[in-house]
């Protein structure tokens, strides 16, 4: 059998959490840029209102992405499969019965 040999990016000590730290990087600088143009509210000309406040929306949708992404990498849930069993273990713990398989 071949071994596999991970090397982390930025030689963090969980490789999840060191390959995916720039995922949350851009969450946190798209969270701050988007409420610090929230904050400044209206400036300019009225007609540009719209563009300003999809951009700032955009901005909040982008860094709750990011984030998401980030977080479900790190913490090793590649897969819609790893989604589902996260989600039978998280059912099982809070004492709920299984749910019917439809396969």
């Amino acid at each position: 059998m071949e071994e596999k040999h991970e090397s982390p990016i930025g030689g963090g000590v969980v490789s999840g959490v060191a390959e995916y730290w720039w995922w949350a990087t851009a969450s946190t600088a798209q969270l701050t840029w988007a409420i610090s143009i929230y904050r400044k509210g209206y400036a300019g000309d009225s007609r540009l209102m719209p563009f300003k406040a999809f951009a700032v929306a955009s901005l909040f949708v982008g860094a709750t992405a990011t984030a998401t992404f980030a977080s479900l990498r790190a913490s090793g849930i590649e897969s819609v499969q790893d989604m589902k069993l996260m989600g039978a273990n998280a059912r099982t713990g809070l004492g709920i019965p299984p749910r019917e398989r439809d396969e």
